[in-house]
């Protein structure tokens, strides 16, 4: 879904978090492990992801649902001209008018550009891999005009089998090939697992569960986040206001959820895509990706998440989402 913000009122503070690596620094936009780091986002301002295009020595593969980012072309054209295997897939079917500026720069400049296989409703994972040994899984597309304004996650993953599965399903896709994904040690692929593996996320959780997402239209999320709440866990969802959504909220707060909304001309927008399973606990989950909560984000597109038990993930995705939950509005219905 695009979204378009109007104004921008009142600010919204912007949380900074946790280095856990040696330090406690928190100035910092990223949140540190052996082999996962968290990047956060507007607080990053995309330099993770510009800096990772610009290690590139081998090779790039990006998957990206909308590309109008001006920087990162030139950085992936760059890294074509010092001889870098630069491949992109672009989003066609709903995105191509979009992507079109970016397409025709890439394929000009030594970059082997591609649109996205029209089998899926749409392409909407955004996935760069380098050199076969990082991949950052985004919940954010590569739009320069929303970063200062939209609350996304990244996390950079070094798990050689992820990259691995990651990189084979990206050459099906380049070639426009059928394939059946495979999870590595931490993935969840849309439209292959991804209802059946969030769902698994939410009816785990035993304490506490706190959502990030910008659509709430699958009644199937919408049932399991009650029926948690109806066991007693402590739910917190955290959004952009939509009237779309609001029969979703109401059940949500009848069943004692918290909603909180920030309005669509607030400084900060709601595009992430997290779940936080009791935070901070021995039983922690977490997903971040690119995979919203309606049928087409988890049944029909091509989509890619993170699912893990990571504390030092767990800890910043906590701490952020929880300034962003007091930041919002309560909704009552």
């Amino acid at each position: 879904m695009r979204r378009f913000l109007s104004t921008v009122a009142a600010a919204v503070a912007v949380p900074a978090l946790v280095v856990l690596t040696l330090v406690d620094d928190p100035g910092s936009a990223a949140a540190a492990s052996t082999k996962y780091q968290l990047v956060v986002e507007p607080v990053d301002k995309y330099q993770a992801i510009y800096q990772l295009i610009n290690s590139a020595t081998t090779s790039i593969n990006l998957t990206m649902y909308e590309l109008t980012d001006t920087t990162a072309e030139a950085d992936l054209a760059a890294a074509a001209a010092r001889g870098v295997t630069v491949r992109v897939i672009l989003d066609t079917n709903r995105e191509k008018s979009h992507n079109q500026a970016a397409y025709t720069y890439l394929a000009g400049h030594g970059v082997s550009v591609v649109w996205a296989p029209t089998t899926y409703a749409a392409t909407h994972q955004k996935t760069l891999t380098v050199d076969g040994t990082t991949s950052a899984i985004m919940s954010g597309n590569l739009t320069s005009q929303y970063y200062s304004t939209s609350r996304d996650f990244a996390v950079m993953d070094e798990n050689l089998i992820d990259i691995a599965a990651i990189t084979k399903v990206f050459n099906a896709d380049f070639a426009g090939a059928a394939i059946t994904p495979t999870d590595g040690d931490n993935l969840v692929w849309s439209p292959t697992d991804a209802q059946s593996k969030l769902l698994a996320l939410i009816n785990g959780a035993s304490a506490t569960l706190s959502i990030e997402n910008e659509e709430m239209a699958d009644t199937t999320i919408t049932n399991a986040l009650v029926a948690a709440a109806k066991r007693g866990v402590r739910v917190q969802v955290t959004m952009t206001a939509n009237s779309s959504y609001d029969p979703a909220f109401n059940q949500l707060v009848a069943a004692g959820a918290k909603v909180h909304l920030y309005s669509y001309s607030a400084s900060l927008y709601i595009h992430a895509k997290v779940i936080d399973v009791d935070a901070a606990r021995a039983s922690h989950r977490d997903y971040v990706g690119s995979i919203n909560f309606s049928d087409y984000s988890m049944n029909r597109n091509r989509e890619l998440g993170f699912i893990t038990s990571d504390s030092v993930i767990d800890a910043g995705l906590d701490r952020t989402l929880s300034s962003d939950f007091a930041g919002g509005t309560n909704y009552t219905g």
